[in-house]
C-alpha cells in the first residue's frame, strides 16, 4: 500500500475507508474463530463454585498494559451482572495489595503473550495460596497457561495494527472471550431483571427499570380526567377542564364500571375542528365516535422501558396505565420518558 502522505485527498479517503474496514474485518474474524472448549466450561464452574449463593468468594481480575485495561472492563461486567468482582494491579499486588485476595476467591489473569513477568509472578503466588487461576492467553504453551488452573486461549491472532505490534485484535478477542465467560456465569446464575435492577439503581439504566407508575406524573382523578361514555365531545371537554393544576394533553373515557374504553387527545380535538364543516355539530357528537377506542396501554407492573418501547413502536405520546381490572391509574406522557430530570423528580 502506498505511503498515505503521498495520496491525494479523494484517494486518501478511499484508502483509509479500505483500511478501516480491514481493521473491523480482522477483529471480527478473530472473534468468530474463538473456540469454546471444555476449558471454558471448567472456568464457568470455577467461578460459580467460588461465588455461589452460599459462598463469599470474589472474582479477582488482573493484567498489565492493554490486557489490564481489558481486565478492568471484564471485572465491571462481572459486577454488573451479579458476580462480585474487583480488579487488582499485578505490580501493586506484590507490594501489599495481595491482602485484597482471600482464600475462596478465583482469579482471572490476562496476558496475550502469557509471559508478562508481573502477571506470571502474581499467578505463581496465587496458586501457592490455593487460589484458582483462570488464564486468558494466546497459547497453552505459555508460562501463564501452564500455571493456570484453567487456560482459555484466543489463538495466534494477527493484530489489526499495520505493524502487527499494538494490542488490537488480541485485546478485542480477550474482551469478547471474557464477556462470554461473565455472561455465561450470569446465565447459569439465573440473574434476572429484578437482580439487574438492584445493581443498577441509578443513571439511564436505573430509570429504564423503574416501575412505570413511579414515572407517572399524571394520575387518574388528580390531573387526568376520567370521562364517562355517553357524553358529547363538548361535555367531555368541560368535564376534563374541571381538574385543577397542571394536566396532560389527553383524557380517558371509561364505562360504567370505570374500565378504560378509549383516549382523546388535544391532537384529536385539533383534527376534529380543522376537518369539521360545522363546529357545533362536530362538538355535539358522542365522545365514543371520535375517541381512539381500545388504546394501547400498560399495566401497573410494567417498567419505564416498556413505555419507551411502546412509544417508539406505535408513535404515541400518551399511554394509559391501568390496574389488573382495566381501570385507569393514570397516564404516562412521552416527555416524562425523554427528560431524565423530570423522571427523576417524579413531580
Amino acid at each position: 500500500m502506498k505511503d498515505p502522505t503521498s495520496l491525494q485527498s479523494t484517494e486518501l479517503t478511499d484508502r483509509q475507508q479500505e483500511f478501516a474496514e480491514q481493521v473491523l474485518r480482522v477483529e471480527g474474524e478473530a472473534i468468530l474463530s474463538l473456540v469454546l472448549d471444555t476449558s471454558f466450561h471448567q472456568a464457568v464452574q470455577l467461578i460459580l463454585d467460588a461465588t455461589g449463593s452460599d459462598q463469599t468468594g470474589t472474582v479477582v481480575v488482573s493484567g498489565l498494559g492493554k490486557s489490564g485495561l481489558i481486565g478492568k472492563k471484564l471485572s465491571a461486567t462481572f459486577s454488573s451482572t451479579g458476580t462480585p468482582s474487583h480488579w487488582l494491579h499485578p505490580v501493586e499486588a506484590m507490594h501489599g495489595d495481595l491482602g485484597r485476595v482471600r482464600r475462596g476467591d478465583v482469579a482471572i489473569m490476562l496476558s496475550a503473550s502469557g509471559g508478562t513477568a508481573e502477571v506470571v509472578a502474581l499467578a505463581t503466588v496465587l496458586r501457592q495460596d490455593d487460589v484458582p487461576v483462570i488464564g486468558i492467553v494466546a497459547s497453552r504453551a505459555s508460562d501463564l497457561a501452564r500455571l493456570a488452573t484453567v487456560a482459555l486461549c484466543i489463538g495466534d491472532v494477527t493484530e489489526a495494527c499495520p505493524l502487527d505490534l499494538s494490542p488490537t485484535t488480541s485485546a478485542t478477542s480477550m474482551l469478547a472471550l471474557g464477556d462470554a465467560l461473565a455472561l455465561t456465569v450470569c446465565y447459569r446464575r439465573g440473574f434476572g431483571l429484578e437482580d439487574f435492577r438492584k445493581v443498577h439503581p441509578g443513571g439511564a439504566l436505573g430509570r429504564q427499570l423503574m416501575p412505570v407508575v413511579s414515572a407517572m406524573r399524571f394520575r387518574a382523578g388528580e390531573n387526568v380526567a376520567l370521562v364517562a361514555k355517553g357524553l358529547s365531545v363538548s361535555e367531555a371537554l368541560r368535564e376534563a377542564k374541571q381538574l385543577g393544576g397542571r394536566r396532560t394533553g389527553a383524557f380517558l373515557i371509561v364505562d360504567d364500571a370505570k374500565v378504560l374504553l378509549g383516549i382523546y387527545t388535544d391532537s384529536d380535538l385539533r383534527r376534529l375542528v380543522v376537518d369539521a364543516r360545522n363546529i357545533d355539530t362536530a362538538l355535539s357528537q358522542p365522545i365514543e365516535q371520535v375517541m381512539t377506542g381500545n388504546p394501547h396501554f400498560l399495566t401497573a407492573d410494567a417498567l419505564v422501558r416498556d413505555a419507551v418501547q411502546m412509544a417508539r413502536e406505535f408513535r404515541i405520546d400518551e399511554i394509559p396505565v391501568v390496574d389488573a381490572g382495566g381501570r385507569p391509574l393514570g397516564l404516562v406522557d412521552v416527555q416524562d420518558l425523554v427528560a431524565p430530570k423530570v423522571v427523576e423528580s417524579q413531580e
